[in-house]
């Protein structure tokens, strides 16, 4: 298992399955490149808190990746947990639930696909 860290890989992820649940947001991208590998990414944005509050969440999504991931993974795809507001209340417990129904959602593809985004206007041209 490896993490992400292009941001070209996390906006690609982001035209994936999308499977919400109260603490997080799972996205699930199949890659097509042939590899089996499974590679997951976390971002938690700074409405969530201060770095303190963020780094906890994003250690907490580690210990769930590690432990859920490699067995319950998609193989050959790309994760992406998003950290939602009250993801840092919820009891480990919880979020370990949540992640394997939201991972059972993505394989029976009962997930969401995301929805397309308008595209941006304005900035210098």
């Amino acid at each position: 298992m490896t993490t992400l860290s292009r941001r070209a890989d996390f906006l690609a992820a982001n035209g994936g399955l999308r499977a919400p649940m109260p603490g997080f947001v799972l996205l699930v991208r199949p890659r097509g490149d042939g590899s089996e590998a499974i590679r997951v990414g976390y971002t938690v944005t700074k409405k969530i808190g201060g770095a303190v509050i963020r780094n906890r969440m994003k250690r907490r999504f580690r210990a769930l990746a590690a432990e859920l991931l490699p067995s319950e993974g998609v193989p050959g795809a790309d994760h992406v947990l998003i950290g939602r507001a009250g993801g840092i209340e919820r009891p480990f417990a919880d979020l370990r639930r949540e992640l394997a129904k939201a991972l059972a959602r993505v394989r029976s593809g009962a997930a969401s696909p995301a929805a397309p985004r308008p595209p941006r206007s304005g900035g210098r041209r």
